[in-house]
């Protein structure tokens, strides 16, 4: 990023800010000082001192490592096989024709409604959530990838026939350079899709430790601050993950404008 985009990029993240800021100053105001009671309301400071000073909201930290964790393994293994998948769909003609139709026929399915079928085979193990967290990065990957590898220009598979270029070759060096920014974009979809499937898992199947078991288990016992944190815990590390997948494209594709 140049210097003359640095002012703009804090402009808008001071921007940004403008919406929690004022969300933040009315809870202070409405909620803390006691103008708002209700037990669905809890102060912002209990929220924010439970993680740290509770011993029931210090078990956020050992949630949410574990979601993390389940994170990783379920999206290098979806954004992976997408990716792979995508590549070979793109590059075959006859699996464009014989393939690709089902494929893009199952990805129609709504991702939460392969629960039931999921726990049906696996059950309620640690097996099933990554086989979720899998699927829902699969996906933006595969079709990313396979529109990236067909909007290669003609020209280079013309070069890549007359060089007689082996097939990793022709992809390592030729397709996938040039198919770079599509399938980045899809990488960034996949691990903000991966990381909604991680709690949405975790809290659909609600086995084993998680930040989705996290805020079941403080849900059941009616624990107002333990789920907000919970909550404000889910949407800063969302946000985290947009601005790492914003990062990965500064440092592969430098001259995009971000």
């Amino acid at each position: 990023m140049t210097e003359l985009n640095r002012p703009s990029s804090r402009l808008a993240a001071g921007r940004g800010l403008l919406i929690p800021g004022v969300l933040v100053m009315a809870w202070l105001l409405l909620v803390d000082a006691g103008r708002v009671q209700s037990p669905l309301l809890v102060p912002l400071t209990e929220i924010i001192s439970a993680p740290f000073t509770d011993p029931a909201g210090q078990q956020l930290w050992a949630a949410l490592a574990a979601s993390l964790l389940r994170l990783s393994v379920g999206f290098l293994i979806g954004t992976g096989l997408g990716v792979s998948v995508g590549i070979l769909l793109g590059m075959s003609r006859p699996l464009q024709l014989g393939v690709a139709p089902t494929v893009h026929a199952f990805r129609q399915i709504a991702t939460f409604a392969w629960i039931p079928l999921i726990t049906a085979w696996f059950g309620t193990s640690e097996l099933a959530k990554v086989f979720f967290i899998a699927l829902s990065a699969f996906f933006p990957a595969l079709v990313n990838t396979e529109q990236g590898i067909r909007s290669v220009p003609r020209a280079l598979r013309e070069v890549a026939a007359v060089l007689q270029l082996p097939f990793h070759k022709r992809v390592l060096r030729l397709m996938l350079p040039a198919a770079l920014p599509s399938i980045l974009i899809g990488i960034e979809i996949s691990l903000i899709t991966a990381w909604i499937g991680t709690v949405g898992a975790e809290y659909a199947i609600g086995v084993g430790r998680g930040l989705g078991s996290f805020l079941v288990a403080a849900r059941e016992v009616f624990r107002m601050e333990l789920v907000l944190a919970g909550v404000l815990l889910l949407a800063l590390v969302g946000y985290g993950l947009s601005r790492f997948s914003k990062f990965l494209f500064q440092r592969f594709l430098p001259w995009q404008v971000l």
